[in-house]
């Protein structure tokens, strides 16, 4: 192959574009020449080869090698002075760049030809980090981790149920009884009803695709206080709370009233009232009701009953009723509700489940729903607290089995 001669104008013009750019392989891949080529001539034409043209009377070589190293080296600081002062340009168009920013700035001023250390130095962009942003690439995840999920689950006979007819169940527990179960309680209903085989991690995933999941409770910013806690709860029938809970008809546009005596260990509601008015002597009245359900009425140590101060519960026929019955009534402190703490439960669950669920038109609508609710509540109605039983469940076990809950202070 004939070699090409390229004559020392164009050796000289290369250098100096090679010098000036800082980047000799660019400058070689423009004019299609060897990166080495193009190396070996910079180094030339800072040794003063290409200067042998010049008069001897003029300048000594040596002289004439210094001025031109020294010329190099000052359009070198130049020409980096003034790319400083472009990215400098750039950077305060724009305030606080993040680092996204410092890069493309980067890749601009490198793509023309500029050194990568000279710009990385500039922007103060350590060499590992660009390179790092510049190469690495996250892959995208193609399939879930863990394990794929089967599509089906298995009944204690080993019967395999799709997930579809599991979504089926569920919403007809959820149209059903089970209106206000979350994932949880819908599990232990799935086991219950058919005798599936699931846990309730797969019960939530199928909930969350069916778009049934209760909304989570916003836990409230809660301070100690200092109040008397006398007792110590470790059977039925120590001690049962009272309250009264409003509802309101829309159709006759007036309130109805609902009281209710609870007991504090199995959380049944033993007995109830439901009218369009309550006095001190429906109070008692149902008390006496709740004493003959429990068959507590004749015996001489009876339930002691907690209420607040309401008008029924200071009221003369209550408090002379206490004393023909010769029971123990206590009354909480003013402003203290936790004292009274499970009825109030029972009154947010009789609001969340019932009365806020419905629009009552007339009185007889809302008896017969909350009557309905009640049955349901006392019957069939999940209690986390009693080992996820219904109160009438826990209770009948509890005259039978030995079944223990955590003692409540109160």
């Amino acid at each position: 192959m004939k070699r090409t001669r390229h004559p020392r104008e164009f050796k000289i013009q290369v250098a100096n574009e090679s010098i000036e750019t800082g980047n000799a392989a660019l400058v070689a891949r423009r004019y299609e020449l060897s990166p080495n080529m193009v190396n070996r001539w910079v180094k030339e034409y800072k040794d003063g080869k290409f200067d042998d043209h010049i008069p001897h009377g003029d300048t000594a070589p040596l002289e004439t090698k210094q001025l031109s190293q020294e010329n190099d080296q000052l359009k070198k600081l130049l020409g980096e002075k003034d790319l400083e002062i472009a990215i400098l340009r750039d950077l305060i168009k724009k305030k606080n760049p993040p680092l996204t920013e410092k890069l493309e700035i980067a890749n601009h001023w490198i793509n023309k030809g500029y050194a990568v250390s000279t710009v990385l130095k500039i922007l103060g962009i350590p060499r590992s980090t660009y390179y790092y942003q510049k190469n690495y690439k996250v892959e995208e995840k193609q399939v879930s981790e863990g394990r794929p999920a089967p599509g089906y689950s298995i009944t204690k006979d080993g019967k395999k149920i799709s997930d579809e007819q599991i979504k089926e169940w569920l919403v007809e527990e959820i149209e059903g009884d089970a209106y206000a179960y979350g994932y949880r309680k819908l599990t232990k209903q799935l086991r219950r009803n058919y005798d599936l085989i699931v846990n309730k991690k797969k019960v939530y995933r199928l909930c969350k695709e069916l778009d049934i999941l209760r909304p989570q409770r916003k836990k409230k910013v809660t301070y100690p206080r200092r109040l008397a806690r006398n007792r110590i709860i470790k059977a039925s029938n120590k001690l049962w709370e009272t309250d009264i809970k409003y509802g309101y008809i829309e159709g006759e546009q007036r309130f109805f009233f609902v009281l209710s005596y609870i007991d504090v260990y199995d959380r049944s509601i033993i007995d109830y009232h439901i009218s369009l008015s309550c006095s001190g002597k429906d109070a008692l009245q149902t008390l006496k009701r709740a004493l003959l359900k429990r068959q507590q009425f004749d015996k001489l140590e009876k339930p002691v009953i907690r209420t607040d101060n309401g008008p029924q519960f200071i009221s003369h026929a209550f408090q002379e009723g206490f004393e023909t019955l010769e029971m123990e009534h206590e009354r909480i402190p003013p402003k203290t509700p936790n004292m009274n703490a499970h009825i109030e439960s029972f009154h947010r669950i009789l609001e969340d489940e019932c009365l806020s669920r419905f629009q009552f038109e007339t009185y007889e609508d809302a008896y017969r729903e909350v009557s309905t609710f009640m049955k349901f509540y006392n019957e069939r109605r999940m209690h986390s607290s009693i080992l996820d039983l219904s109160p009438q469940e826990f209770y009948t076990k509890q005259q039978v089995e030995k079944l223990e809950i955590k003692e409540i202070h109160l």
